[in-house]
């Protein structure tokens, strides 16, 4: 019995009570005071007359003023009644009529689908590569009102317990693709338990563990694949210092045989800052090819050549691994002097730790700020204090890499950090992906986002045959057949126009072409290789369908 229906019992009992007993009084008080005996059955009908207020028969007018009395009080009891009716019986009706109706259940017809347990950032960024590709999700929610909110967002949900096997049978975990398990590790691992006993050998199961140490348990618990992203992204932040302090090029995505993808982020005191592209000569001298840039936050593929260069700006190019260092020497400052301290990172949790374990590897000097005193905190206190930041040596930095948890808080220490070192690199974890726009805005050179990083992470797991290559960078870089091009040149499809993306190479008959203009025509069974971000790529698979 839920809880309307309890409320509605304990009226209705009460209410036949009150009844009772008035229809006791006045079936006394018409014999002893007005002098007209009547039956009990005809004491209960003035009784309910009164109360729903439909008249009084013909027992009225009393000559008494004690049934007068009695009948006023009864008339007023009576509509004191009707009142309380209304939000225990009458306004949970009327809001379950009204109400978004929530599926406790999948269409028998559904398979071959995602099952997201439960809705998290991390779960929204999977859905959206899921789309992309073509591939149904079901998030399973236990929370109803969450549920209803999904549901009128227009999300696939039903509303069930995630650790049943109940609730997984009615998500048609026998029918799906893979199961996706990102709550927290001890519920993760439950999670898992149940679907081995609903799942079939088909199913890949994916927990997503915030611990890298609880790996192990969620392996032997069932999953199929045991996933971290914090640790992957700390790498992603710690590459952008490393690489940056050194002609090293770091984190190029391997297209072809001597032909690379990489991000080059343009720093401070570099000889390109305040050109725009056409006077910078990055063609001239590195003999790269610009496919897009990132300006403010803001990526535009193809860049406009008098966008103006400065270090917030992170390039997006192609060429051989020697033409690229050539780029990625004109991108680095001119000015190397080092010192210790140079690199402040500031948050010491699991994020922070991997990107002071790759500095470490690097030999790179850097300090470290965190709210508790521990092993490997060099500055303890809060990093939104001026006083704070100078002790950890942020006049003397190069870079700030902010692995804080929250993302207000790392917005206003970004601005904290332009206020007092306005020559100071930023460079930023963030958890949602609403928020990276924001922190352009607020300063940070370079900024990813954990619920981007996590998305591409496990939708690289799940979609087999599907190769998504970059997964800790601003771009989105994926590997895919273009159906819907089959014979059209590069130039018809509008692949840039359409989609915001550039098609940096294709893969046909095991040989990787990367000279692939506009003329390009695309042939049955040619794999493309396109760069752009989430979104765009996203635009570009949803175009090739």
């Amino acid at each position: 019995m839920n809880k309307w229906q309890r409320r509605t019992a304990y009226y209705l009992l009460v209410l036949s009570g009150i009844m009772l007993a008035y229809a006791v009084i006045y079936d006394y008080g018409m014999s002893v005071f007005e002098g007209e005996p009547k039956t009990f059955l005809h004491s209960l009908q003035v009784v309910v007359e009164t109360f729903t207020t439909t008249g009084f028969g013909s027992d009225s007018p009393w000559e008494t003023p004690e049934m007068n009395v009695l009948v006023i009080i009864m008339d007023t009891t009576g509509v004191i009644l009707i009142f309380l009716a209304l939000p225990v019986l009458v306004f949970p009706t009327m809001e379950d009529i009204l109400s978004t109706t929530v599926p406790t259940s999948v269409d028998d017809s559904l398979g071959g689908h995602v099952v997201v347990c439960t809705y998290t950032a991390r779960a929204d960024a999977l859905i959206a590569e899921l789309d992309a590709w073509g591939v149904d999700s079901v998030i399973l929610e236990p929370d109803r009102d969450t549920a209803v909110e999904l549901i009128e967002d227009g999300y696939n949900v039903i509303n069930a317990d995630p650790e049943s096997t109940e609730g997984l049978t009615d998500a048609g975990v026998d029918r799906a693709r893979a199961l996706v398990a990102d709550v927290s590790d001890e519920v993760d691992a439950s999670i898992v338990l149940a679907a081995g006993e609903v799942g079939d050998d088909e199913l890949t199961v994916v927990s997503v563990v915030e611990d890298p140490d609880s790996a192990p348990y969620h392996r032997l618990a069932g999953a199929d694949a045991v996933l971290s992203p914090r640790p992957l992204l700390g790498r992603g932040l710690a590459s952008k210092v490393t690489t940056g302090i050194s002609t090293e090029l770091g984190d190029a995505i391997e297209i072809g045989d001597d032909f690379d993808i990489a991000e080059l982020p343009i720093h401070r005191k570099s000889e390109l800052v305040g050109k725009t592209l056409s006077e910078s000569g990055i063609r001239e001298q590195a003999g790269v090819n610009v496919i897009g840039a990132w300006f403010d936050g803001e990526f535009r593929s193809p860049p406009d050549p008098d966008a103006e260069l400065d270090n917030g700006t992170v390039l997006l190019v192609t060429g051989r691994e020697d033409q690229l260092q050539t780029l990625k020497q004109l991108t680095l400052s001119r000015v190397r002097e080092f010192r210790r301290g140079e690199t402040v990172v500031v948050g010491y949790g699991q994020v922070g730790a991997t990107v002071a374990e790759r500095l470490d590897e690097a030999d790179v000097p850097y300090r470290v700020i965190d709210l508790e005193q521990k092993s490997g905190v060099d500055v303890v206190g809060d990093a939104l204090d001026p006083d704070v930041l100078r002790a950890a040596g942020l006049e003397d930095a190069r870079t700030v890499v902010l692995t804080l948890p929250d993302d207000t808080t790392t917005e206003f220490a970004t601005l904290v950090i332009r206020d007092e070192s306005p020559e100071t690199e930023v460079v930023a974890r963030v958890t949602e992906t609403e928020s990276v726009q924001k922190m352009y805005r607020a300063g940070a050179d370079y900024v990813l986002s954990l619920a981007s990083v996590s998305g591409r992470m496990i939708a690289s797991t799940i979609l087999e045959g599907e190769d998504v290559l970059s997964i800790d960078q601003q771009v989105d870089v994926i590997r895919t057949e273009a159906a819907g091009l089959v014979g059209q040149t590069l130039q018809e499809a509008q692949v840039r126009k359409r989609t915001g993306c550039t098609v940096v190479g294709v893969e046909r008959g095991g040989t990787v072409i990367t000279d692939v203009g506009p003329s390009f025509r695309v042939e049955r069974g040619d794999e493309l290789i396109v760069a752009g971000t989430d979104q765009g790529t996203n635009r570009f698979r949803e175009l090739c369908r």
